[in-house]
């Protein structure tokens, strides 16, 4: 393009001279109006040369003032772009306005309804749950689990809470379920347990003591046993159901009071922490949910990723069929961009200016000057053009007028 508005000087030069040379040989008058419009065209074309020349580098390497001017003002032109786009496309307002006219809710609901993008969206929330999986060390997240789980249920006392936990549930009266339930499995134990009290009595009664009495003996306590145990089932008063009430009562207030019962309270945990397989409780619990959950990401029938799709399709649906919760998202979404934008607008379009400052000044401006550069030669081609009629009209009128 550079070529072809040099052209245009070239040719316009070309007649200025051929139309000089004919005048001087007293050529017809019309010669006049040719080398005005060449003239003019000439001085058009070398304006419009010094002016797209000047935007990028001195013309013919001359340092003229206010010429180079991208080269010079790069970093002012990178702080201008930047606080243009700051203003006029990071700002609150049109944020909102933008967000609300695409619809993000509603066509993020539409898409996701699609059982084939639900199913797509499973298989990439698998593909992360491997990646992070992966990622974690065993020992790293196994002592994460001890400290967060096995540590901290060790380190306080057990009995106090326990005897809280107990009074509370006791003034409430919870515990009369449970003694229910104990009277009546009692109550079943003893209608069948007349072999048993029959052995035990065969097996301890003296030697000499007939059969026919041993039997005799043995009847007689299994029906006291099923009457007695048919008494606690009934009676919700019964002496025996308030007596475990009152040790109830007792044993809550000695875990929370008593240092006697604390402690043994203690002993009994340090027991239990101390078997196998809770001190390898986060290993094996970690163990187990990697082993799940690696199995369910390869799998796509899996019960993991077949409810991950489920739950996208009816979010999707949600979103699709209410608009009251479309609307509810879109606020979100507009409220978090309006954040982000307050609050880090800066930040983002300082990349603008930050990334036009690390350019070199020479390289800037060249491929500026590439990118835009086509259309900067038409300004010369036009210049060119436009001057040359400019400049028959002032001719003409000259003529006409003198």
């Amino acid at each position: 393009m550079k070529v072809v508005a040099l052209s245009f000087l070239l040719g316009a030069t070309v007649i200025f001279l051929l139309s000089t040379w004919l005048q001087s040989r007293g050529a017809a008058p019309w010669v006049g109006y040719v080398r005005a419009a060449a003239e003019a065209g000439m001085i058009g074309a070398l304006a419009d040369w010094f002016a797209v020349t000047a935007l990028f580098k001195h013309p013919l390497g001359i340092p003229i003032p206010h010429t180079a001017i991208i080269k010079r003002k790069k970093d002012q032109l990178g702080e201008g772009l930047g606080t243009f786009v700051r203003e006029n496309f990071m700002s609150a307002d049109v944020v909102a306005t933008k967000l609300r006219d695409a619809e993000v809710a509603g066509r993020t609901g539409k898409w996701l309804a699609d059982r084939r993008n639900a199913e797509r969206v499973a298989a990439e929330v698998s593909t992360v749950l491997r990646v992070l999986i992966e990622m974690l060390r065993d020992e790293d997240v196994q002592q994460v689990l001890d400290r967060m789980i096995i540590k901290r249920i060790a380190e306080p006392q057990w009995g106090p809470p326990i005897g809280r936990v107990l009074s509370s549930l006791l003034e409430e009266g919870r515990q009369e379920a449970l003694l229910q339930l104990l009277a009546d499995r009692a109550f079943q134990w003893s209608l069948n347990s007349g072999e048993v009290i029959e052995r035990v009595i065969e097996r301890d009664s003296p030697t000499w003591s007939p059969r026919w009495v041993d039997h005799l003996v043995g009847d007689r306590i299994h029906r006291e046993l099923m009457d007695f145990t048919d008494k606690v089932r009934r009676d919700p008063n019964h002496e025996l159901r308030r007596s475990a009430t009152k040790f109830l009562f007792e044993f809550a207030d000695d875990l929370q009071n008593d240092g006697a019962t604390i402690q043994r309270a203690e002993n009994v945990k340090e027991q239990i922490m101390a078997r196998d397989e809770v001190a390898r409780a986060a290993e094996t619990a970690w163990a187990a949910a990697k082993r799940i959950v690696l199995e369910s990401v390869d799998d796509p029938s899996s019960t993991l990723r077949t409810r991950v799709s489920d739950s996208v399709v009816r979010i999707g649906e949600s979103l699709c069929d209410d608009p009251e919760m479309r609307d509810k998202v879109d606020n979100w979404i507009v409220r978090a961009a309006q954040h982000l934008v307050a609050q880090y607008g800066t930040e983002i379009t300082a990349i603008i200016t930050e990334t036009i400052e690390r350019w070199d000044a020479d390289e800037a401006s060249r491929r500026i000057e590439l990118h835009v550069g086509r259309d900067l030669q038409f300004i010369r081609i036009n210049g060119t053009v436009v001057g040359s009629l400019a400049g028959l009209v002032i001719y003409t009128v000259a003529q006409l007028l003198f």
